[in-house]
């Protein structure tokens, strides 16, 4: 790895490994471990579970875990800890720091309006989509999603989308360590087939993905771009496989999630 390359203040040991740098707080990142320990498969956790899951002793994660009660973002039930809702501060700092969300939702809903069918915006993390807006429809997923829910960006129109985008090397580097997973008999897990996939996406600005994340659910995204041109979001659509042929897809919902992007579009470019 190159200096240039390297995260800011962080430094390459005699072995070659990266480290984090003199201004590195290691108690703060152990108090974010903690925070992310908790979660849809542990909502409530013992002391020594909290330890176990974040590989911190029962001393420090009893510290931590003593700070986050004293400023009210967790509270205990006997020997059970659980979030707070002053949690969700943490993540609205990021939505509310983009203004541009809150003008894209009457957008979405409009859209929405039109076609009967659910309408999302979503970032890139990592190899997941992380939702930042959801405006829906009916319920056709049994995953129950809202602001922060994370999908896996292989197999979702939003994800394709965001990786298409991505500088081929970057790509590249990014399917070939990539996890993939066959969620339904439709999903691509090829990589090679995967990355055909995604140069197509680029290509053509817009990503249809049918039955590969679940069954029965298909979804279009299309990229939001900010005033340099640079994407750094995707909207989609999404409604039920069994009511949305190919016709119907191509001529109607893709025109006018089309058309509502670049509404965004320039709502992100006058926001800068």
């Amino acid at each position: 790895m190159s200096e240039a390359s390297l995260p800011i203040d962080s430094e390459v040991s005699a072995a070659g490994a990266v480290r984090p740098g003199d201004s590195y707080v290691q108690s703060f990142a152990r108090g974010l471990a903690v925070l992310r320990s908790f979660g849809a498969n542990a909502p409530a956790q013992t002391l020594s579970e909290v330890a176990q899951n974040t590989g911190l002793t029962r001393a420090g994660a009893r510290r931590i875990l003593l700070t986050l009660l004293a400023l009210g973002y967790v509270t205990n039930e006997g020997r059970l800890f659980r979030l707070t809702p002053k949690v969700l501060e943490l993540g609205f700092a990021y939505l509310t720091s983009l203004p541009v969300w809150t003008r894209a939702q009457p957008v979405m809903e409009a859209l929405v309006e039109q076609l009967r069918q659910s309408s999302s915006a979503a970032v890139l993390d990592g190899d997941e989509v992380v939702y930042v807006l959801r405006v829906p429809a009916h319920k056709i997923m049994s995953i129950n999603l809202g602001v922060g829910s994370r999908l896996p960006a292989y197999c979702s129109s939003m994800g394709r989308v965001l990786l298409a985008a991505l500088p081929d090397d970057v790509l590249k580097a990014r399917l070939a360590q990539m996890t993939l997973t066959a969620y339904t008999p439709h999903t691509v897990v090829d990589r090679e087939q995967l990355y055909e996939t995604l140069l197509q996406v680029r290509a053509q600005g817009w990503s249809l993905v049918r039955e590969e994340l679940e069954p029965g659910l298909v979804s279009m995204a299309a990229p939001i771009r900010d005033m340099s041109g640079k994407v750094v979001a995707a909207i989609n659509v999404s409604g039920s496989a069994d009511k949305a042929d190919a016709h119907y897809l191509l001529e109607v919902c893709l025109p006018r999630l089309l058309a509502a992007a670049a509404k965004i579009n320039m709502l992100l470019g006058a926001a800068q």
